[in-house]
Order: C-alpha cells, then structure tokens, then sequence
C-alpha cells in the first residue's frame, strides 16, 4: 500500500511511495501530528540520482523492522534537496554544526517533537558495529531516541534548545576590508596548496571538478599571463577530459570521482556540473584554442540537449544505479569488448583494448569504465565509440529526474550562449531553451524553482532562480543585442533585491523557512557572487550606480573572509578583480557583433562588456567616458590594454 508520497510530483519522492516507512512530505500536518503525539520527528533528505539514498532506502526504509521502530515512535518527513534546496541548506548546517564536519547525502535529521534537532547523521546502517560513522546502527539509534522522547529526558531536550540557540546566532563579518588585486596571491597560494599536479584538480579523493575555481584561474592568467594558473588550469582539464569521471561513450560529467586519477564515478549526472564544465572548457578553448576543449564543452551540452531535454526543457540528473547495480549502464566487460572490435574485423585487438583502460582484470569491480591510458585521442575511437553505444543501448538506461529546475536551466543556457560565439548553431539552441523556461517556470508575474516536466510549478524561486537565470539572460544580451534580455534581467535583479537583500547580506529563501545564501562555491557556483556578477554587469549597461553599489556593499561585507581565505570564494574573487580593474564596455553595431561573435569572445581582457549601438566600428568605453574607436577588430585586443 503507497504511504502520503503516493500524491507528491517529485520523483525522489515518488520512488520511496511503496516504503512501509509511514512517510508524510513536508507539510504542517507532519508537524503539527508529532507535537500532539508527543513523537520525535525523523527528517530524511536526499535527491533522485543519489547513489548512497538509494542504499539507504534498500537496507533501512524497506527494512520492516526498521520501519516499525520510525512508524510506532516517529513522524517520518520525506525532502527533495532539489526541490526544497532551503530546507536542506539549514539542515546540512544543523548536520555542521553538530558533527563539526560537512554532512552530505542521504541526510538524518532526528527533532523533538517540537522540531527541535538534536542529532544529525548521513548514511545509517541498520545495525550497530557495521562501518557507520554515527557509531550506532539505525535500530539501535532509533529505539533509544523514541525511548527519550517518550520520557522527556531533560538533557535531550536541553541539548535541542542549545542547537536551537546556535542556529538563531547571527555572525557578522569582524570588519570590512578594502577590495584588492592582491587577494589573488592568497588565492594562488591557497590553489597551490590544494592542488594535485600529477593528476590536476584540487583534493584528494573523494575528487570534484571545482568549476569555479578552474574559471578564477583562467582569469588570472588572462589578466597576469600567470603560468602556473595555466598549468593547474590545463592539466586538470586535460586528466579529466581523458574518462572515467567524464563518460568518453555518451558524453558529459558524472558528479565527482571516487579516487584521485578521475577514473571511478560516481556514475550520476547532473545538469549544474555538466552546465558549468562546459562553461570552463569554452572558455579554456577560446583562451589556449586546444579543440579538445571545444570538443568536450559541445559534448556535454550536446548530451543533455539531445538525451536529457524534451520540449526545449531541461531534466535534472539521471541515477548512477541500472536494475540496483552501480554503474552497469557505463561499464564493460573485457570479453564483451573484445569481441565486439573482433567481429568488426579489427587487427591488434589487445593494444586498442589498452589504449581504452580495458583490461581482464578491470578498472571498477571486474568491469572495466573507458579512459584514454594516454591523453591524445587514438584515431580510431570515433568509430569504435559508435559499437561501444550499441552494447549500451541494449541495457536500461539509469532512472532519470524529469523535474525542470530554473537555476540549473539558467547555468546550461548560460553555457549554450557561450557556445554560441563559437558555433552559431547554440544560438539557437539556447533561445528555444530560454523561452521554454520562461514559458514553463515564470507565471503571472511569479518566478518558480521547480516543477515536474509539464506540471504547473508550485514552490516560488530562490535566489539561486533569480541568479542564474539573470546570467543567463545577460549572456543571451552579450551574444544577441536583443534588448529584451536585458529588461528581463533587470526585473529579476530588480526581484531579488527586494526578497533577498540586506545591507550586504543575502538570504537564500524568504517566506515560511528563511535560510542565509552561502558565499562559498561548494556543489556549485555561489548564487551571492553571481548576483554580484548580474549587479555590475547592470550597472555598466544599465549606466545605473544603484546595481554597482549594491555589489559593492556585498562584496564589502564579505571582504575579511575574501581577503583571508579567497580559495573557498572564488567566482566572488573574479568580481572583486572586476570591480577594482575596471570593466569595458565595447559598443558596435548589431552586424559586426554577429560577424565577429569568436574575436569578440576571443579578446584577452576578461571583463568586457558588448552593447549594440549605431556607431561605426568598435568603440571602447569605460565607466563614464570612450576612449578610442576602430574599424579593425585586430586592434581592440591593444586598444583594451592601452585604456588603463
């Protein structure tokens, strides 16, 4: 028999529906029935395509003993992080606050029926003694936590009240700090310190590609000619163009990789990684014109447009998991690949079969993912790439989330629209997708986070929406001129200033559950500094210091932390730089912007700013003033330096 989530549109929350756990969904309901029952309240948070929500679903909510322990002592909520990403942002600071370490997902939440937290974990194992971190299994865990409740033991209860009062403390900055070019030393320091030159990247396993701070490198060494920004920026880019981490066969990222070498996935794919690593090879192709890097940032907009879109709309992610078993829709036998390249008469079947990571023993339990052992592309992968899709197309392909989510549409959009200067075909492309999102996501006036795939959306955007999806307008406004773009972004600025903003503080939500924006770039790019980015992009076209000045303010209240540890900030540190070096604004007429989309794209100087007008040639301005005007597009990469 299906529990509450049977009537729920999110398909994280449809696929735990048949659990005999008594799930209610995010509800007053819910909260309102533990407080009268006097029932401590069990939150449990996750998303569709994650892997260890899965194992958590298979060994303990379909567990019936597990679920009777949480059905006779517990009111059991079910949350959609992608859905509800407020909800799970204050969560994962309870999870912080109480274990000291970042949490993660699956999420386990135990309140008071009050919905007080008092203990925080991620992944619980049924029984005791059985690997979990909490040091407790989830039976043992849960009777003694009912039990407590039941008896309104005094120090639970106080401990809950002392969370409470941590969570409500407000931390401002302890002073401001002046904007400078210098907090780049700190940042490459910092970058430095993390960074892994034999394999690229910036951690040890488990290993996530850091978008954000790949984008702070390429502008330093765009502004600095800085080789040891190149040289992180590069070698990162090409390992983990080479496979494993990056699916050679159907094209884009997964979520992260379990070890060093970017070989082992975690075989999810989301839309945001996948968005913003096509971001950074675009701009790494127009920075060092390696066409690998072009071939890998068309690839991955390409698998989402073409297997994870319908109706010009974006889906979310897709599973890691095909019939229970991580990663069998990626991974091949070494037998099964043989004789496929034997039957297609191939000769020296086992060097090509070592040149691609296939061996007997395998590369991920027996099996083997594809990775180039070298980082040139052997010439005939093209073809056999082809037969490595049709041994895949005989498997089901892993569950895929249908929910549309404006942010993550805005970053793919965003990347499309860069593209775009490069391949006209993106352009598109990117507007069909643009105009679906709005049609779909914003409603009589009122912007929304999500919505199953042709559902009516009910929950109401987050900062995050109103990021994004102004990025990504302002970049259809630079490769376009279409004056649209720009009205458009300035209304959802115009929008998220007013619900969002606080003398240099943002929020994330507003409404019935507040949550603080985070200024740091974790999952993925922090949605503050790229509204800083949509605030001066604004106040340069726009000609209004209002938009400036609220960037400003931002990234002065922010500054002591930037100035001090920069590396867990970085797209806030490229608009600092921004804002101290100064922005161009190159005006031209609208047909020179579409004949010279790729130099324009091309031009050296980072911060550069188009806007279409009816003067002859190109002419470079700055804040208040134009310095010079010239018919010849192979002038204005001098002309840019010479205005400083």
């Amino acid at each position: 028999m299906s529990n509450r989530l049977e009537k729920e549109d999110s398909p994280y929350l449809q696929q735990h529906k048949e659990n005999p756990v008594d799930w209610w969904p995010w509800c007053d309901e819910a909260f309102e029935k533990a407080e009268k029952e006097n029932k401590a309240i069990f939150i449990s948070i996750g998303y569709s395509s994650c892997h260890w929500c899965h194992v958590m679903e298979e060994t303990v909510f379909e567990n019936k003993e597990c679920a009777d322990i949480l059905n006779d002592g517990f009111v059991c909520i079910k949350v959609d992080r992608e859905e509800r990403p407020d909800i799970d942002k204050h969560y994962q600071e309870v999870h912080q606050l109480l274990n000291r370490r970042a949490g993660g997902w699956p999420t386990s939440i135990f309140c008071t029926p009050q919905n007080k937290p008092f203990f925080a974990g991620t992944y619980i194992p049924p029984e005791s003694n059985a690997g979990s971190i909490e040091g407790m299994g989830f039976k043992e865990l849960t009777r003694l936590i009912a039990t407590k409740v039941s008896e309104n033991d005094a120090q639970l209860y106080k401990n809950a009240d002392e969370v409470k009062g941590f969570l409500n403390h407000v931390e401002h900055p302890k002073e401001a700090t002046v904007l400078k070019e210098e907090f780049t030393k700190n940042f490459m320091l910092q970058a430095k310190n993390n960074y892994d030159a034999k394999n690229g990247g910036f951690s040890v396993k488990p290993k996530f590609p850091h978008a954000s701070t790949l984008n702070t490198l390429l502008t330093i060494d765009r502004l600095y000619d800085d080789k040891a920004a190149k040289a992180m920026v590069t070698t990162t880019l090409d390992a983990m163009k080479q496979g494993g981490m990056y699916d050679l066969i159907d094209g884009g990222f997964c979520r992260y990789s379990t070890d060093e070498e970017w070989i082992v996935p975690h075989f999810e794919k989301m839309l945001y990684d996948n968005a913003l690593l096509s971001g950074v090879y675009t701009d790494a192709y127009l920075k060092y014109e390696d066409p690998t890097y072009l071939q890998i940032a068309k690839e991955c907009t390409d698998f989402w447009h073409n297997h994870m879109s319908e109706d010009d709309l974006f889906y979310s992610a897709s599973d890691a998991d095909t019939e229970g078993e991580e990663g069998f829709y990626f991974t091949y036998t070494y037998e099964e690949v043989y004789r496929l390249l034997e039957n297609a008469n191939y000769k020296n079947i086992e060097a090509m079969l070592e040149s691609i990571s296939v061996t007997q023993e395998g590369n991920f339990e027996g099996k083997n993912i594809i990775r180039f052992k070298d980082a040139t592309e052997p010439s005939w992968f093209k073809d056999v790439k082809i037969l490595l899709t049709s041994l895949r197309a005989k498997r089901e392909y892993p569950f895929i989330d249908r929910k549309v989510q404006t942010s993550w549409s805005g970053m793919m959009i965003n990347a499309m629209f860069k593209l775009s200067a490069i391949d006209s075909s993106y352009k598109e492309k990117a507007i069909k997708n643009l105009d679906a999102l709005l049609n779909a996501m914003f409603i009589d006036n009122v912007l929304y986070h999500t919505a199953l795939i042709h559902k009516i959306p009910k929950i109401e955007a987050f900062l995050e929406d109103y990021a994004f999806l102004s990025q990504a307008l302002l970049q259809g406004f630079k490769q376009t001129g279409d004056e649209l773009y720009l009205i458009n972004a300035q209304r959802f600025a115009n929008k998220a200033l007013e619900e969002f903003y606080d003398k240099g503080q943002w929020s994330f939500s507003s409404g019935e559950f507040v949550t603080k924006a985070e200024t740091t770039d974790n999952t993925y790019t922090s949605s503050v500094s790229v509204m800083i980015d949509v605030l001066l992009s604004l106040g340069t076209l726009l000609e209004d210091e209002k938009y400036t000045h609220f960037a400003f303010k931002t990234m002065e209240y922010n500054s002591y932390e930037l100035g001090r540890k920069p590396i867990y900030t970085p797209y806030m540190l490229t608009q600092s730089l921004r804002y101290v070096k100064g922005e161009r604004i190159i005006k031209l007429h609208r047909d020179k912007l579409q004949t010279n989309a790729l130099e324009l794209a091309k031009l050296n100087y980072p911060f550069v700013q188009l806007k279409v007008s009816e003067d002859e040639g190109f002419m470079i301005c700055g804040d208040k003033s134009c310095f010079a005007n010239t018919n010849d597009i192979a002038e204005v990469n001098e002309l840019l330096t010479n205005s400083f």
